[in-house]
């Protein structure tokens, strides 16, 4: 009888070490994002930062508001010869379609923020697939390309969102450096948070109409250039092929 038991716990944990080892080889086979193992769950995880050996990272711009202050920040990224991306709403590409073609047409990258900014954590999988869907098609229509990226309102994310992104060959993105230019802070403030924070792969938030975004844009491509760093959109940060993402959000190169 005590063979018997020792057989069966043996049993067991071999049974345990083999689903261990198929659910690390789900996470790291690759896909637009991390499989992360959490005691008996599968989360799904965007991008954060990307791994780069380089100095380079990604200055991002959401865009859902209003417009006045865009063209002053494309004027201010092509002086400092920075890449840059605009994630736009749909019903933003609605009432701006010459802006957005003043973005395609600067040479700057287009993403979606979905069509009509909701939490898309709450919201049902056919919902979200319209959010998806419609957004990109409203983009391509004017600049003619396909949307590869995706950035979540409010950064609300869950894995029927990343992986309806997976299902459309969107790459869900986040960021890890937070401007909070939203909040009114002023220029000189706004750079402090941007350049304390920043590190080689960083994906940089910042806000196209926000208060002061313009004149702490200028100071952040100044002093990000002064330490040599590459500023460049995030789709030519992020890698699109042979990559894993871990559980922080950190993309790494296979």
């Amino acid at each position: 009888m005590p063979f018997c038991v020792i057989k069966s716990r043996t049993i067991k944990i071999f049974l345990a070490m083999v689903a261990v080892v198929v659910l690390l080889a789900i996470s790291f086979e690759g896909g637009s994002a991390a499989q992360v193992w959490f005691g008996y769950s599968t989360r799904l995880v965007p991008v954060y930062r990307v791994e780069r050996q380089e100095k380079q990272v990604a200055i991002s711009f959401d865009a859902a508001w209003g417009a006045d202050k865009t063209q002053q920040i494309i004027d201010v990224l092509k002086q400092y010869d920075a890449g840059a991306t605009f994630f736009l709403v749909g019903f933003w590409v609605d009432k701006h379609p010459e802006m957005v073609k003043a973005i395609d047409q600067a040479g700057f990258e287009i993403g979606t923020h979905s069509n009509t900014h909701p939490d898309m954590a709450k919201i049902s999988q056919e919902n979200i697939a319209k959010e998806l869907d419609i957004s990109t098609e409203k983009i391509k229509a004017i600049t003619g390309k396909e949307v590869t990226l995706f950035r979540p309102p409010y950064g609300s994310y869950n894995n029927q969102l990343i992986s309806a992104c997976n299902q459309r060959n969107l790459i869900p993105i986040q960021w890890d450096v937070d401007s909070l230019d939203w909040k009114g802070l002023s220029a000189t403030e706004i750079t402090k948070r941007v350049v304390t924070k920043v590190e080689s792969g960083s994906i940089i938030l910042m806000h196209n109409n926000a208060d002061n975004v313009v004149d702490a844009l200028k100071m952040v491509l100044e002093r990000l250039t002064n330490d040599g760093y590459q500023i460049t959109s995030v789709g030519q940060l992020v890698y699109h092929s042979n990559y894993t993402i871990d559980r922080n959000g950190v993309q790494h190169s296979n």
